[in-house]
């Protein structure tokens, strides 16, 4: 069983404990920090976040109660580590007192060194959970402003009048935009201000799945339709009845599915695959393109009496280099989401970072102005987000390409080196956590590691 691991400040005065103490919690796979000085201690608490605090009780210069009571009192609650204490039989009572700041444990001195590690163990539990919670709570909450959708652009302000005006109706809406915009997005938006907000939104993309299995996906099968098929399975339109589907890519479907879903949509009904029996279903379709469905219905490859049925209600996101202005709030959000997610204090963005950022075109538009940002937050090593640890390795970006007027044109090889190294070091070693902390893929990675020659 895999446990979390986490960054740990230990504080105790007897150097010989400290050394003991630490070197047990990074064979535990811990960052460790450790320090005999209390002074010391509340400076680093200021500096940095820690997931974890251990200190000792009787220390000198400075009580742990009194560490412990300086720390909550200068700290926000969701932006603490959880505490630990170290007390001797003697001193039961300071710990009690530190257990009402806050503190979530004690160790009676002397204790066993597997005993630290269960306990430090349970404390990383708790803040996952608790930055999980604060997380949650975050999403929850957007969704009163603007559904989740950030932007204050004109041609923002449309899209979204143009989805809650079709929400109150269960027309079929056909949302249209470059890959990142958040058409996804704006589909929950609609169904989750529609009167079918109560039922469920099943979404289907229909590039990832492969052509012979998508018919049974959409309007699934009974037992002996096909080699391999043992059981009866509802399809996707059976489960999104009395909500909303979202066919997403509507653009890669095949010729002869295209007829079968015109059907569902002016019949409401289809038949599973292998089956006699029709199905009625009472839904709205939302479907979803980065494609030019005029032109692919141009060149026969969609076909028109579908293309029309679709597009009832057109909604087009506009790509991000077309509402520069939405870029400085996207990033704020992005930041506060990002730095929460990860427990790590950023304030904000550099401004000259944020003038590049407004600059570049964003060919993967928001998902990868995201992809940006988050690699940033995992990156950067203070409160303030810099050049360095801002780069765009995105797979729509070209190779080695570099915000403009961050001036690091000259020093492209180091950017990218930097950024997988200190990936590599967040995701632990994993390869694949780290080609996603990126926002890229492992052959993306391999090509890299490779390139540098690291491992």
């Amino acid at each position: 069983m895999t446990h979390a691991r986490g960054s740990i400040l230990v504080v105790d005065d007897e150097e010989k404990i400290l050394k003991s103490l630490g070197r047990a919690l990074r064979e535990a796979g811990h960052a460790v920090t450790d320090t005999t000085s209390p002074r010391q201690a509340q400076r680093m608490l200021a500096e940095r976040p820690f997931d974890v605090l251990v200190v000792d009780n009787m220390m000198p210069e400075l009580s742990g109660l009194d560490l412990i009571r300086d720390y909550v009192g200068t700290t926000p609650e969701g932006e603490r580590a959880q505490i630990l204490m170290m007390t001797a039989h003697a001193t039961v009572e300071s710990a009690i007192e530190a257990m009402k700041l806050g503190t979530l444990d004690y160790l009676i001195k002397p204790f066993e060194i597997d005993e630290l590690i269960v306990v430090v163990r349970r404390a990383l539990d708790h803040q996952r959970l608790r930055t999980e919670h604060r997380y949650l709570l975050s999403e929850r909450d957007e969704q009163f402003d603007h559904y989740g959708i950030i932007g204050r652009s004109r041609a923002m302000e449309e899209v979204i009048r143009r989805a809650e005006l079709v929400a109150e109706t269960k027309s079929t809406v056909l949302i249209t935009g470059e890959t990142g915009t958040g058409k996804e997005l704006v589909a929950r938006a609609i169904h989750d201000r529609s009167a079918q907000r109560d039922m469920p939104l099943i979404k289907v993309n229909c590039a990832a799945i492969p052509e012979t299995l998508l018919e049974s996906e959409l309007f699934g099968h009974v037992r002996g339709a096909f080699t391999g098929a043992t059981t009866t399975k509802k399809g996707k339109f059976a489960l999104a009845d009395g909500g909303t589907i979202f066919l997403d890519e509507i653009g890669t479907m095949s010729p002869p599915l295209q007829s079968k879903l015109l059907r569902v949509l002016q019949e409401r009904e289809f038949e599973p695959l292998g089956s006699e029996r029709t199905e009625k279903v009472d839904l709205r379709v939302i479907a979803a393109t980065n494609r030019d469905l005029r032109q692919m219905v141009a060149d026969a490859k969609f076909q028109e009496d579908l293309f029309y049925r679709l597009n009832v209600i057109p909604i087009e996101i506009p790509p991000l280099r077309e509402r520069r202005d939405d870029i400085p709030s996207l990033v704020e959000h992005f930041i506060h989401k990002h730095a929460q997610r990860v427990g790590r204090r950023i304030e904000r963005l550099d401004e000259s970072v944020m003038t590049g950022l407004q600059q570049y075109d964003w060919p993967g538009n928001v998902r990868e102005l995201e992809n940006t940002v988050e690699r940033a937050v995992v990156l950067s090593t203070g409160p303030v987000i810099g050049a360095r640890a801002v780069s765009v390795l995105g797979a729509a970006a070209p190779q080695g390409t570099t915000l403009p007027s961050l001036k690091l044109r000259q020093n492209i090889e180091w950017v990218e080196r930097e950024t997988i190294r200190r990936a590599l070091e967040s995701a632990a070693g994993v390869k694949k956590d780290a080609a996603e902390l990126m926002g890229i893929s492992q052959r993306a990675l391999s090509y890299y590691l490779a390139k540098y020659r690291l491992d």
